[in-house]
């Protein structure tokens, strides 16, 4: 535990993924080893190198939210305004009313851009006959070809806001923008924010809808992704000799972050302790990372470093596990360089080929796996890893979770931007 303020713990965990709404539900389905990853359906993906997701298909939109507030939400802020709600409910403050100005919220997500469906079918009015662009014709009749909540819902923090509505979330609040990172991001600015004494509880964590066709399309061809759609959840294999890539999922994961003192007086059920928190950066030109991801070595460092403790042998390591080539290695070798000879007798897993790689989600759900192996004590398996590849020497926990008892974790995040983040937890 970390001398530098007050104590910070988890007492709410909110998850929307393809194998479960609400954490009960996903952290059995994780254990269970079930995948949600297959055939995208919301859309043809015939034009995509992969053709497979872990798409949440029967999330029912009118279950978080009116209509009308719907009508503002693009597809991921829905997920994170339910991820939201289903956090606070966990902690038992979600009928609480007004949170007040001593509640806080950070949010992380990969968030670009409005729902563009709308917006591509009226741009059909203003071609010309030749099939080019009209930008006089564009001039003259914007107003109704562009729809007036186009930009309020394409705002990156939209979420923040109806989540601060909903809730009566007066206090501290950031925005983060990036891939992996920014959800962890989220989580670890929010723990200092509450250290510091700025704040009694904070909502913090990430959210995507990384299989849509906008954020599929755009990652596509960059070569981060798996091709191997004929094997479907099979294709998604960390640590494994045969990894071929990532492939995305959608969803949310938000964590209640709470004083421990405020959490005690209320009688809240605690998770896990947040007890340090790091970054750093690859300083190299993306999609490829430094050889040795020296910026997630560095973040695990100053998370260690910040917690006051090192890293125990037989704690557990919510890895990144993006099953690219370089990727893993890299992650292996920073896992080395920052814990030495600790790295061999960590239990280490990714969770990504069950819930797909949620992008801006990504980290936020390693923390919360995290914080759920610390309170069952039970480590969720690496599915999918049949023959460990030479390059990914340490224990990945292949296939079956283990009861372990961890008393101490690392939840690790690494953006496509170069950008890493390490959360340490410690059981309660």
């Amino acid at each position: 535990m970390s001398d530098g303020g007050r104590r910070v713990v988890v007492t709410g965990i909110g998850l929307m993924t393809a194998i479960g709404q609400g954490a009960a539900q996903t952290w059995e389905n994780l254990l269970a080893g079930r995948s949600g990853i297959g055939p995208l359906k919301a859309y043809d993906p015939a034009p995509l190198r992969t053709g497979i997701g872990a798409e949440i298909h029967d999330f029912d939109p009118t279950e978080w939210a009116k209509r009308r507030t719907l009508r503002m939400l693009c597809r991921g802020d829905q997920l994170a305004l339910a991820g939201a709600t289903l956090a606070l409910r966990d902690a038992g403050l979600d009928d609480v009313g007004d949170l007040g100005h001593r509640s806080g919220l950070f949010l992380g997500s990969n968030k670009e851009m409005p729902r563009m469906d709308e917006l591509i079918a009226q741009l059909q009015a203003v071609r010309a006959p030749d099939g080019t662009p009209d930008l006089h014709k564009l001039g003259q009749s914007a107003s109704s070809v562009v729809a007036p909540l186009f930009f309020v819902e394409g705002l990156q923090p939209a979420a923040g806001f109806h989540i601060s509505e909903k809730y009566g979330i007066r206090g501290a609040n950031s925005y983060f923008a990036g891939t992996a990172d920014s959800g962890a991001m989220a989580i670890g600015r929010a723990m200092r924010t509450i250290r510091r004494g700025e704040a009694d509880v904070i909502v913090a964590g990430g959210y995507d809808d990384a299989t849509g066709w906008w954020a599929m399309s755009k990652m596509d061809g960059l070569g981060v992704l798996s091709t191997r759609t004929e094997l479907g959840a099979e294709a998604f294999r960390p640590f494994d000799r045969d990894r071929s890539g990532s492939v995305f999922g959608e969803g949310a994961a938000l964590l209640v972050l709470e004083d421990r003192e405020h959490a005690l007086a209320r009688g809240a059920h605690v998770y896990a302790e947040v007890t340090g928190f790091g970054s750093g950066n690859d300083c190299v030109r993306p999609p490829s990372p430094q050889a040795r991801a020296r910026g997630l070595a560095r973040a695990i460092g100053r998370a260690l470093t910040d917690s006051g403790n090192g890293f125990a042998d037989g704690g557990y390591i919510a890895a990144h596990g993006c099953a690219t080539r370089q990727g893993d290695a890299s992650e292996t070798l920073a896992l080395h360089d920052a814990l030495g000879t600790s790295a061999k007798a960590a239990l280490i897993s990714s969770v990504k080929p069950q819930t797909g790689h949620l992008v801006g989600g990504a980290g936020a759900l390693n923390a919360a796996v995290a914080a759920l192996a610390l309170d069952s004590g039970v480590v969720p398996a690496t599915q999918n890893l049949h023959n460990p590849a030479d390059d990914c020497d340490l224990d990945y926990v292949p296939l079956t979770p283990r009861e372990t008892r961890p008393g101490n974790a690392l939840a690790l995040a690494r953006g496509l931007e170069g950008q890493a983040v390490a959360i340490a937890m410690e059981r309660s």
